[in-house]
Formats: structure tokens, sequence, C-alpha cells
């Protein structure tokens, strides 16, 4: 039995893992490829085996301590466990099946979200004109916000958060938790500048409420597909 503590990084001895195929039983563990980059992170009751693969240490990018059982040949436990997760162990310990799939999943993903934010927020704005908020800026001006605008707006900084997320997916052990973190920050920033522009009170508020109606449409979408393994 393998232990990793919160944090802990083992290097892999090839010789060692020749015979050998692994199992988590506890905790996550992350798979640290040949040329450094973070790999996939495997759950509870994943199998792997790292002939061959290239893998050069597991990580355990969790707090708490995380176990992986160590079958070989020699016992018997190994025949029933390779039987059932042969072919996801192989394709996680790689890395080379799995981290192009997540890639493409986040993309589509992330333009389905960019879509839908793109509707709802005209929408809503057109629903808040009609109300009688007239998104003039400075209050009083001649200009408005077209509710074109709206949607351009929004579709730019959606797309920038299809990038932090997969940035984060490709470069953080932990990428749902650090996107959400960044994610939150950014829009908290964003409810700021509504109040600086001199708009009307309800403009401002308006305003407000759009960048959360498109936040809450993006974040909860590209968390998920950063969390699906």
């Amino acid at each position: 039995m393998l232990a990793l503590p919160g944090g802990a990084r083992v290097p892999v001895v090839a010789t060692q893992w020749q015979h050998a195929y692994g199992v988590v039983t506890r905790g996550r563990v992350q798979l640290e490829l040949g040329d450094g980059t973070p790999g996939p992170v495997l759950g509870r009751d994943a199998g792997f085996w790292l002939r061959g693969t290239g893998v050069r240490a597991l990580r355990n990018p969790g707090r708490r301590t995380a176990t992986v059982r160590i079958l070989t040949p020699h016992l018997e436990p190994w025949r029933n466990d390779m039987t059932s997760s042969t072919n996801t162990g192989a394709d996680l310990a790689s890395g080379r099946t799995g981290r192009p799939r997540r890639f493409r999943r986040l993309a589509v993903t992330g333009v389905i979200a960019t879509v839908a934010a793109m509707t709802a927020t005209p929408v809503a704005a057109a629903l808040a004109r009609a109300a009688g908020v007239d998104f003039a800026i400075p209050d009083g001006g001649d200009e408005t916000i077209p509710l074109g605008g709206f949607a351009v707006v929004t579709g730019f900084f959606s797309l920038v958060g299809v990038v932090i997320a997969a940035g984060l997916l490709r470069w953080s052990a932990r990428p749902a938790e650090r996107f959400v973190w960044t994610a939150v920050a950014l829009t908290a920033l964003s409810l700021v500048p509504p109040f600086l522009v001199g708009a009307a009170a309800t403009t401002s508020i308006t305003l407000v409420g759009l960048h959360v109606l498109a936040a809450a449409v993006m974040i909860p979408a590209l968390t998920r597909s950063l969390r699906t393994r």
C-alpha cells in the first residue's frame, strides 16, 4: 500500500512499476507526465499501470492522505482488478486520450454557454428597457447602450472565461476549484465600473444584474466541465 500525504510527490521508479498495477483506494492521485506537466487526476477505485507510459511521479493534489493499492501478477486480486479497469487505467496513465477529450468537452461547453449568455443578457436588457431603464451613459446623455452591445461584451468576456478555464485545466491540479475562485473574483470586480460611469441608479443596478446573469450562466457550466473526469 502506497500512502501519499496531502501535497506529496512520489517519483516513479520504472523498475518498481514494471509489473505493478495500482488502484486508488482513498483520495485522489494525479499523474505527473514525462515532461513535468500535470496529468490526469485519478479518483477512488481508478486503476492504472505505469509501464511504458512515461509518467515520472505520483502526486496528491488534495489535503488529505491518498492511498494506492499496488498489485502484482503474484497476487490473485490483480487479475480481477485488471479485468475491470485495464482500458481505463491505460488511457489515464498515458494522458494521451483523457486530456484532449477534456479539452474538447470544455470547448464545446464553453461555446454553448457563451451563446446562452449572449442570448440571455440582451433579452434581459430589452425587458429592463421596456420597464423604463434607458441605459444612458452618463445619466441624461444622448447615447445609450444598444442591445447588440450587451451581446458583444458578454461574448467577449465569456470567451475570456473559457480561455482561463482551459489554462487551469492545462496547468492546475485543481482546475475547477481554481476557476471558481478566479471567476467569482473577476465577476466581483466587474460590478464596480457600472457605478463609476455617471449613469442613473436604475441603469447601474441593471448593468450589475446583467453581469451577474452572464456569470450565472458561464461559471457553473465551465466548472462542471472542469470537474468531469
